[in-house]
């Protein structure tokens, strides 16, 4: 009976990233490349707009700590990532017509796709933290490691469903077609996030008992600051997002100029790469629910995947061999699965009771920074090296592959710096200098 109640509670949690893969899959596979591609927008445009919201990640410590301290009737978690959803939905059925006036280099179409995908990344902020502080709440240190390869698992299946789905419902660009689809948004993502969190976490009556008020922002930087292992966590997940998700804008767009392949043939990058994710998610999941593992030892064995599966690509798009190419996107995604569950349950054992909000904050902070990071230095590079420089795409993509196996190699030098113990160590005493803190950023 205990067995169930965990794999239902699981399952439950689990649910709201249907529909965060549907909302994902439709900005990096569906509308980066219907826009460059379709439409002719620069890709330096489309990719800062589609990763623009991840600079607005900072709001997640803001969220976090407001998870913390404000309750609404009693409820530290679920009011924010029920308004969040909310929002972040209805962003995407206005994203459609604003795609013809951006070819026509439309001022006030590119500002309100901006202004949209703000709005999008300051509710994405909200659920985003806010659900992961309620999986850290309910569940303990021993679960994490299952849980989360669950949680994740749910999330490649859905992206893999979500990319079959846009591709068969929309094999080539048709403008009726893609709002139908974007339309779908709202229904789908509340959908699930109400069939997964509601009544799963416990009403209180009181704050969280560290969570201080002040600047959130200025806490951030203190924080890291006094705690060098707070500091190397953060840099170690800025560095190994940015490795990973470098491809995420360009790599259909490395189908189609290198190799010629058509939408569809692209849009199976993602369930090849999911594909993988799901087999390292299930592996960890096993391994986890069966004995102790370390996290830091399984965050850096994905990595290690992640950088071969990177130099794969490289080379493959380099020699032009495309049987080097599936298998190299595989062995990419089987790393990503196992870094993510590794990487997400050492990111939950580094959140201090009393505090969980504001120290998931920072560390999805960490991670949005550097995807969005990722999603500008690639559209970028894409633009100096193949659209002004007029490198071919060959060479051009083997730089871009090549520096990001390297990243993560760096990422991986620095988290072996990283100690669990020490940093809870650490932590007790920068909960007890934040009011002082706080009171000096005022």
């Amino acid at each position: 009976m205990k067995f169930l109640r965990t794999a239902l509670l699981t399952l439950r949690l689990a649910l709201p990233k249907i529909g965060v893969a549907y909302m994902s899959v439709l900005l990096t596979s569906n509308l980066n490349r219907i826009a460059i591609r379709e439409f002719a927008v620069p890709a330096l445009i489309i990719t800062i707009m589609i990763g623009l919201h991840n600079f607005i990640s900072p709001l997640q410590v803001f969220w976090g700590r407001a998870s913390d301290r404000h309750p609404l009737r009693g409820y530290h978690r679920t009011p924010y990532i029920l308004g969040g959803a909310f929002v972040a939905s209805l962003a995407f059925p206005l994203l459609p017509p604003l795609l013809a006036p951006m070819r026509n280099h439309s001022v006030p179409a590119i500002m309100a796709g901006f202004a949209v995908l703000i709005v999008y990344g300051i509710a994405l902020a909200a659920m985003g933290d806010s659900h992961h502080t309620l999986i850290a709440d309910v569940t303990n240190e021993r679960q994490r490691g299952s849980v989360m390869a669950a949680v994740w698992f749910v999330m490649i299946i859905s992206i893999i469903a979500s990319a079959i789905f846009l591709a068969v419902n929309m094999p080539t660009y048709d403008a009726a077609t893609m709002q139908h689809l974007y339309n779908l948004t709202p229904f789908l993502v509340l959908l699930t996030t109400l069939a997964g969190i509601l009544g799963i976490e416990h009403r209180s009556s009181s704050p969280r008992v560290a969570a201080q008020s002040g600047n959130v922002f200025a806490l951030t930087a203190n924080v890291l600051r006094i705690n060098t292992d707070a500091r190397r966590f953060f840099g170690f997940m800025f560095l190994a997002i940015c490795a990973i998700f470098v491809q995420d804008s360009i790599l259909e767009l490395f189908g189609a100029e290198v190799f010629k392949l058509d939408v569809g043939a692209t849009s199976r990058f993602t369930s090849t790469w999911g594909a993988g994710a799901l087999l390292g998610m299930v592996v960890v999941g096993v391994v986890s629910g069966a004995r102790a593992t370390s996290k830091s030892k399984v965050a850096t064995l994905g990595g290690i995947l992640v950088a071969i599966g990177l130099a794969g690509i490289a080379v493959s798009g380099f020699l032009g061999v495309l049987l080097l190419l599936t298998p190299s996107i595989f062995v990419m995604g089987l790393g990503a699965g196992i870094f993510n569950v590794g990487a997400l349950a050492l990111m939950m054992d580094m959140t201090p009771s009393g505090a969980r909000g504001t120290y998931m904050g920072i560390w999805g902070m960490a991670q949005a920074l550097g995807t969005g990071v990722a999603a500008i230095v690639s559209g970028a590079l894409h633009t100096v090296l193949i659209e002004q420089l007029g490198l071919a795409p060959a060479p051009s993509y083997l730089l871009i592959f090549s520096g990001e196996a390297m990243l993560m190699v760096g990422a991986i030098v620095l988290l072996r710096e990283v100690s669990v113990q020490r940093f809870i160590g650490a932590t007790s005493m920068d909960l007890r200098e934040l009011p002082v803190l706080d009171g000096l950023a005022a």
